[in-house]
């Protein structure tokens, strides 16, 4: 089989409906992401939060996002992927309007672990609907090349948007602006969008289902809180889950999978891709606020500018997936991403570093555009239908735990340097190594002798 790259594939007007809906109600989850980021002192301040708090606003999007992806990405295969997916956008409207009217903290952190668990609802069930709707090879690598390029635009301009919501309403608008999207969603779905097919024998592995679960959770909330002890209950419980699936009749997610190295070695990218680009971030928030004094509205417009810009990277990326194969375009996509954060290693404490930030934001945030889109393909390639909502529900499920987990682990590098710009400094350092030793591991992981060992046919994007 071959991939014809001479010309985009074409979508029918029925096709272009439904990417409107999965793909924004994508955009519109990765927007409430970050909505709220930039006014965490404004939401603290008007709801009664302590400032040490307020990285639980975060956090309590970020623990039930991660948790319950894998379990819910799995549910979609068994019990139907737009039932799930209207489950997702129905809680995601209530959840954001009990944060919009929410009077204590109580209820706020309430609504956002409610959001995140719409995220894991949704997102799984989004995108294995689009693998499943759009088929594998060059129509299937356009689709998920927009979807990158909306993900990331989405992160960008929840920052931007969050800034101008909260200056011109009040941070309550952050939370009331996903209603009616949702609303506008679940009104054209059932219209649009058919149900998966359900297999025959519907069993759910109830003991996988808590292990993974309950160790994903212990393990996300450990890093965020430096906690030992729950950590080593976490990585108990995912052992607990990795030999219950290797006996399990009907497993959650069966070891067959995870050992194919198109699963295995796209999520372990986008744990990096992820993981390095968040703390990259973060770590350069601190260098514009703590180290040139810059305010959250031109610390946003800084980032904002590239990040728009680098949106355009997510179509580009799917067609060269076409041509070269996600092989090769992904450690591609993620060198690129370190190879930008070089240069911000030595940046200095003078606003002359400016000059070396943005364009370094903008080649980075390309190459992590690309890498998106290319571990996406990568961990979807090669799978049945009936799997499709387990793999994306992995890939998903790699995303949240690496945006959860790298902010917390680079910012404790960084905290063991007596100076915040030498902290900075030593994080991006670990950031790039750890790309790099990745990069070359992925390379190999992903040869084409290691996926023929698997015993599955060789596929095009694989050259």
């Amino acid at each position: 089989m071959t991939t014809d790259t001479t010309s985009p594939p074409r979508f029918t007007s029925r096709q272009r409906l439904i990417l409107l809906i999965l793909l924004g109600a994508g955009f519109m989850l990765s927007v409430d992401f970050s909505i709220l980021n930039v006014a965490l002192p404004e939401v603290g301040e008007g709801i009664g939060l302590d400032l040490t708090a307020l990285p639980w606003i975060a956090s309590a999007y970020a623990l039930p996002a991660a948790g319950f992806t894998l379990l819910f990405g799995r549910l979609a295969d068994l019990f139907g992927r737009r039932r799930l997916f209207i489950a997702g956008m129905i809680l995601l409207a209530a959840a954001s309007l009990l944060g919009g009217f929410a009077t204590n903290p109580e209820m706020l952190l309430t609504a956002r672990a409610l959001q995140g668990l719409s995220t894991a609802l949704s997102i799984p069930a989004s995108l294995s609907l689009l693998t499943t709707t759009f088929e594998e090879g060059a129509t299937r690598d356009r689709v998920l090349g927009l979807n990158g390029a909306l993900l990331s635009g989405g992160f960008t301009i929840g920052a931007l948007v969050g800034g101008a919501l909260v200056s011109l309403l009040s941070w309550r608008s952050a939370f009331f602006i996903n209603a009616p999207v949702a609303v506008v969603i679940l009104a054209l779905t059932p219209f649009l969008i058919t149900e998966s097919k359900l297999p025959d024998r519907v069993r759910l592995d109830v003991p996988g289902a808590i292990t993974v679960t309950g160790g994903l959770l212990a393990v996300v909330y450990a890093i965020i809180e430096q906690s030992i002890l729950v950590g080593v209950i976490g990585i108990a419980l995912l052992a607990a889950f990795w030999v219950i699936e290797l006996r399990a009749a009907a497993p959650l997610a069966p070891v067959r999978i995870l050992g194919r190295p198109t699963v295995k070695w796209g999520n372990y990218a986008g744990l990096v891709v992820f993981s390095m680009e968040t703390a990259m971030i973060f770590m350069m928030t601190l260098y514009l606020q703590n180290v040139l004094k810059f305010n959250p509205l031109v610390t946003g417009l800084i980032f904002g500018v590239p990040g728009l810009a680098a949106v355009l990277a997510g179509p580009i990326a799917g067609r060269l997936i076409g041509r070269y194969g996600y092989r090769k375009v992904l450690p591609a996509g993620l060198a690129v991403q370190s190879l930008a954060t070089v240069p911000l290693i030595f940046i200095g404490s003078g606003r002359l570093g400016l000059a070396v930030l943005i364009p370094a934001l903008l080649i980075s945030f390309f190459g992590h555009v690309t890498s998106i889109v290319a571990y996406t393909v990568t961990g979807t390639s090669g799978l049945p239908n009936e799997e499709q909502g387990l793999a994306t529900g992995l890939t998903t499920m790699t995303q949240n735990v690496a945006i959860t987990v790298g902010i917390p682990i680079l910012s404790a590098i960084a905290a063991t340097q007596a100076s915040e710009l030498n902290g900075i400094h030593l994080a991006l350092t670990v950031n790039v190594i750890v790309t790099f030793v990745s990069v070359t591991l992925i390379w190999i992981g992903l040869r084409p002798r290691a996926e023929q060992s698997t015993g599955t046919s060789a596929l095009p994007a694989a050259n």
